[in-house]
């Protein structure tokens, strides 16, 4: 086989319509459009419309909302946790969540990260610097001679200076 040889298999490219050129093409004068009206002019597309009848987006009962100010957190299991750490896809001495965005432990996380308590007791010894955590996590890597630091929003290097909450109180509260 030589380059002057080659060419498509029959059928894989399909060959565009010539439009507009006298009525013996078969697309000529209106060409395919119909006659007049909005939809034979360029640049217009009638989105959504029934032939007046109620749209269907108008129909279907609508339900619920997104909360904009809801805070997003990258939420962790301490049985997660020691399973990561078990499985060596974390070490050191600091935990923090880019230390567990770069592993591939957690996902998204902008507001920071939430340490929730796990079923099974901790075994490794943790220091986690988180932005928000439970009781019964706190008391879990306490009780596996770990140490949780919760920070802040506002102290958090990773959250870009977004203030909590009690630092908007404090600063209401001066004003």
């Amino acid at each position: 086989m030589k380059l002057n040889q080659l060419k498509d298999n029959p059928g894989a490219r399909k060959a565009s319509i010539t439009v507009g050129r006298g009525i013996g093409s078969g697309k000529g004068k209106t060409c395919g459009r119909g006659v007049k009206g909005q939809k034979a002019r360029s640049g217009v597309a009638i989105k959504g419309f029934e032939g007046g009848q109620m749209p269907m987006l108008r129909r279907i009962p609508k339900r619920g909302f997104k909360n904009y100010t809801a805070k997003c957190y990258a939420e962790i299991n301490l049985d997660d946790l020691q399973e990561a750490v078990a499985s060596k896809k974390i070490s050191g001495s600091k935990i923090d969540l880019a230390v567990l965005l770069d592993a591939g432990v957690v996902r998204g996380g902008k507001d920071g990260l939430r340490v929730v308590a796990g079923r099974q007791p901790l075994k490794a010894k943790l220091d986690i610097v988180v932005t928000g955590a439970t009781k019964g996590a706190i008391a879990a890597v306490e009780k596996a001679g770990g140490k949780i630091e919760v920070l802040p929003a506002k102290l958090n290097k990773l959250l870009k200076g977004k203030p909590g909450k009690k630092e908007q109180a404090k600063k209401a509260a001066k004003k």
